[in-house]
Order: structure tokens, then sequence, then C-alpha cells
């Protein structure tokens, strides 16, 4: 997938797309339904597909204590991939942009910046300043020629509700894993960046790999049965989320440790994909280290039939 960063200079080969935009915080089965408009409509005019997002969230503009994100950058840019999206402009979300008004930022950014051919809009996404820009205002540039205007499906639902991300967000800090993913449409996951730890785990012969997530939110604390994705393929692994509260002089903060048995391959530096896929328990102190190992053997034992 092309990605266009900050400077707008979308490549050639990328033609005329057709464009959205959003946050896409999630990637859930509301924003999955849009992308597949958006594709459908790409395919219906020979057009290539845009998503124009975000580096943060525009929340992070407007409250003093943002929410954390479901998908960082980095994790919605492997999604959008995945759902086979050609291209995605990740444009810096500061005041400056936000005060951009609505028909400006489709006449100048996505027309004549990133020559859009289209723009397709979900149900409810309103942009620009002060939220102006929504569907009757594409269909009045539609009317001048500045672009060609479609609006997504109705919204996907659950239960009979809307899905949206806050609500994904709710479910997974709360540890209902089942609801989360019937929103999303996938497992849960994570995706951060490999990052060097007290290396307790290698010496008791389990080496794990610490996962600094860039603020995406994650389950309560606990061991999960999960899978990771190394080198593009997945590899059934445990992920614990915690304190490491066997041990002296546990973190202030919890910790993300992925174990992938087998795996001796070094992948600090690297981005790290983790699926969960149930809970196997709580965290709990032990008494000493040999009562550690002979847990996570039976943890790693747990795995054994779960899928990836």
């Amino acid at each position: 997938m092309i990605r266009i960063g900050g400077d707008l200079r979308a490549p050639r080969s990328l033609g005329r797309p057709v464009a959205t935009i959003g946050t896409f915080d999630g990637v859930h089965r509301g924003h999955q339904r849009v992308l597949a408009d958006l594709r459908a409509w790409g395919d219906a005019l020979g057009a290539r597909t845009l998503v124009v997002t975000f580096d943060r969230s525009p929340r992070t503009i407007t409250r003093r204590q943002p929410a954390p994100c479901i998908t960082s950058t980095a994790h919605k840019l492997v999604l959008f991939e995945r759902l086979g999206i050609d291209a995605c402009a990740v444009l810096t979300f500061d005041r400056t942009l936000r005060n951009v008004p609505a028909r400006d930022f489709v006449a100048d950014v996505l027309c004549r910046a990133l020559r859009a051919r289209g723009v397709l809009l979900g149900f409810n996404c309103r942009f620009g300043r002060d939220a102006e820009g929504d569907y009757a205002l594409l269909r009045r540039l539609a009317a001048e020629g500045v672009c060609l205007a479609r609006r997504s499906a109705r919204p996907a639902t659950v239960g009979g509700s809307p899905i949206s991300s806050s609500a994904i967000r709710d479910a997974v800090q709360c540890g209902d894993l089942r609801l989360a993913e019937r929103m999303l449409g996938r497992p849960v996951s994570l995706l951060g960046t490999v990052i060097g730890g007290s290396r307790r785990g290698a010496a008791l012969g389990f080496p794990t790999a610490n996962l600094d997530l860039h603020h995406e939110v994650k389950p309560p604390s606990g061991v999960y049965l999960s899978a990771a994705r190394v080198a593009r393929t997945w590899h059934p692994a445990l992920t614990s989320i915690g304190r490491k509260r066997t041990f002296p002089h546990p973190p202030r903060r919890d910790v993300v440790e992925v174990f992938i048995p087998g795996l001796r391959r070094d992948l600090y530096g690297r981005d790290l994909e983790v699926r969960f896929r149930k809970k196997l328990r709580d965290q709990v102190r032990f008494a000493s280290a040999e009562e550690l190992v002979r847990q996570i053997r039976k943890d790693t034992a747990a795995l054994k039939g779960v899928g990836t």
C-alpha cells in the first residue's frame, strides 16, 4: 500500500483515486463497510482507492485527557492494506487543519493536492471547521464540477445499536473480548514495537517480547491465549498484561509481554501484532520463580488446539 506523507505528494501511479476521509479508529465493521463501498466504487470507475486519515484523533485537540486509541496509525495502515486499500494519506491534525473550511479541504486538499476524482463519506461523517462538512456539501461541490460525491451504506450494528469506536474501547477495557470482536469483525488485536525489558523471562527459559503499544487501548490485567504475527506468519502465543507481581520492584505501569513458544528470533525494534483469543487466568503472585515456571508450562500447554 502507498503511504502519502504530510507533503501530500501523491505518486502519479495512483492516478485519480476515489477517496474517503475519517479517523477510522479500530477499523471496525462500520469502517469496513465504508471501505468496501469505496473499493466497489473504485472498481466501477476503474480508479484506485485512497483513505485520508489523521496522525491523531481530533479529540486530542479538544479534550485535555483524550481516550487511548484502539488502533495506532501504524496499526490502521496494516489493516487498511489487508482490506485492499491502495493508498493512505496521513495528515497531521493540528489547530491549523482543524480550522480549514470544509469546502477548502475538499477542493484544495482532497481534489487538488491528492487528485481525488471522487469523495465518499460514511453515513455520519462530518469534517472541516466546526464540522461543517457533510454529504450535502459534497453534493453541492459535485454539482459545481469539483468532484464526484457518494455516500456510504447504512451503519453496521450489533444488537440493534450502531457500532462505535467508543463502545469498542469500553468493551476492550472491560475485558469483554467477545463483544469487542463482534463489533470489530475480527479478533481484538494490538500492534506495538518490541522494546528492551528486564530479561527475566529469558533467564527462566521463556523469552518474551515487551511491547510499546503507542497508546493503544489494552485488555485488563491477565494472561491471554493469543497469536502473534512475525514476518507475515501467525504463531500461537501467550500474552501477559500486568505488573510482574512475583518479582521484587515490579514496574509501576502494566507491562505487555508476549511469549511465542519455539521462536528464538531477535525481535527488538520490530512491530509485533498480537490477536487475543481468550483470557486464560488472572495475574497472581507466585511464591517462587520455580512455581512461576510450572505455571507458564501449564499456560503454554493450553495453547494446543488454539487457532491463530
